[in-house]
C-alpha cells in the first residue's frame, strides 16, 4: 500500500514537472505562430501570470511584423489585467508612441490615462503621480472631447482634484493640531490664496478663525485686544460669506465672549454690519496706538 502512493505521489510530481517544463519551453521558444496561440489562450483563460511573459517574449519576435501591434497592446493589456498598472502605462505608452492611428490606438490612449489614476497614491503620500495623471487626462479630453469614456474622464478629474484638496488643507492643519496658531493661520490663509474654491473652504475659514481666537488667547494682555480683533475680522468673511455654516454656534459663542473681553456691550452690537465698522475702527486705533508706542 504504502509503495502504491509513493507511485502515485512520484507520478503527480512528474506530471506538475513535465507541465512546468513544457511553459517554460514554450517561453524560450521562437515559434511565435505556438506562443502566439498559447499567449491568447493564457489571456482568455484570465491566466495573466502567464499571458504576460509569452507577450513580453513575443514583443520581440514579431517585430516588423503585422502582428507587433496587437502583441504590444496585449502584452499591456495583461499587465492591466494583473493590476500591474505602472508597467501596463508604460507598455500603452509605447504602443502609442509606435502606432498612434493603430488599431488599439484610441483604447490604449484611454487605459494608459486609466492606469496612471490607479497609480495614484493616497492624499498623505507624494503627489506627483496624481499631477501627472491630472495633465494626461486634461490632454486626453482636449485631445479627444468626443471620446466614449468622457464621463469617467471627469470623474477622475474630480477626484484628483480634491485629493490635493484635502491634502492642501490638512497639511495647513497639521499645523493647527500642533497648537502652532500663528504658523496655521498663515498657512490655511495661504491655502485659500492659491486656490480659493478649495472644497474644504468652509473648514479652512473655519480653522482660520479658531487660529486668530486661540493665538489672541494665548497672547500677552498687551498684545490680545490687536489680536482679538484679527479673530474679529475672520469671524465676519466667514458668516458673512457662510451664515449658515455648521460652526456657527461655536463662532458666535466664540465671538461673544470676544465682545466681552473688549469691553463691549455684546447687546448694543446686535447691528452685525455696524458691529463690523466699529471693530475696524477700533482695530486702526490700536494699530496706530501701537506703532506710536514703538516710536517712542
Amino acid at each position: 500500500m504504502k509503495l502504491k502512493n509513493l507511485f502515485l505521489t512520484l507520478a503527480v510530481l512528474a506530471a506538475f514537472v513535465s507541465c512546468k517544463s513544457q511553459y517554460e519551453i514554450l517561453l524560450t521558444s521562437n515559434d511565435v505562430q505556438t506562443k502566439y496561440a498559447a499567449a491568447f489562450d493564457y489571456f482568455n483563460q484570465g491566466k495573466y501570470v502567464k499571458s504576460t511573459p509569452l507577450f513580453e517574449s513575443l514583443s520581440v519576435l514579431t517585430e516588423g511584423t503585422a502582428r507587433h501591434d496587437t502583441v504590444l497592446y496585449y502584452w499591456g493589456l495583461s499587465n492591466y489585467m494583473y493590476r500591474d498598472f505602472y508597467t501596463a502605462e508604460t507598455n500603452f505608452d509605447k504602443y502609442i508612441e509606435h502606432y498612434p492611428s493603430g488599431t488599439f490606438a484610441s483604447d490604449a490612449r484611454f487605459l494608459r490615462i486609466e492606469c496612471l489614476y490607479r497609480s495614484t497614491l493616497r492624499y498623505e503620500l507624494d503627489q506627483t503621480p496624481t499631477y501627472k495623471a491630472i495633465n494626461a487626462i486634461s490632454e486626453y479630453v482636449l485631445e479627444y472631447p468626443d471620446n466614449d469614456h468622457m464621463q469617467e474622464c471627469k470623474d477622475m478629474l474630480m477626484n484628483l482634484n480634491d485629493r490635493l484638496d484635502l491634502k492642501a488643507y490638512e497639511s495647513a492643519r497639521l499645523y493647527y493640531k500642533m497648537e502652532d496658531y500663528l504658523a496655521s493661520g498663515v498657512a490655511l490663509r495661504n491655502v485659500l490664496k492659491d486656490d480659493s474654491e478649495n472644497i474644504y473652504r468652509e473648514d479652512i475659514l473655519y480653522h482660520i478663525a479658531m487660529s486668530s481666537y486661540k493665538y489672541a488667547s494665548l497672547s500677552v494682555p498687551e498684545k490680545r485686544k490687536e489680536r482679538y480683533l484679527i479673530f474679529v475680522d475672520d469671524y465676519y468673511n466667514i458668516i458673512g460669506e457662510m451664515p449658515d455654516t455648521r460652526y456657527r454656534r461655536e463662532l458666535d459663542n466664540i465671538y461673544n465672549r470676544v465682545q466681552r473681553a473688549l469691553g463691549k456691550n455684546v447687546a448694543d452690537h446686535s447691528d452685525r454690519e455696524m458691529t463690523e465698522k466699529d471693530f475696524a475702527k477700533e482695530r486702526r486705533k490700536v494699530v496706530r496706538e501701537e506703532r506710536k508706542s514703538k516710536k517712542n
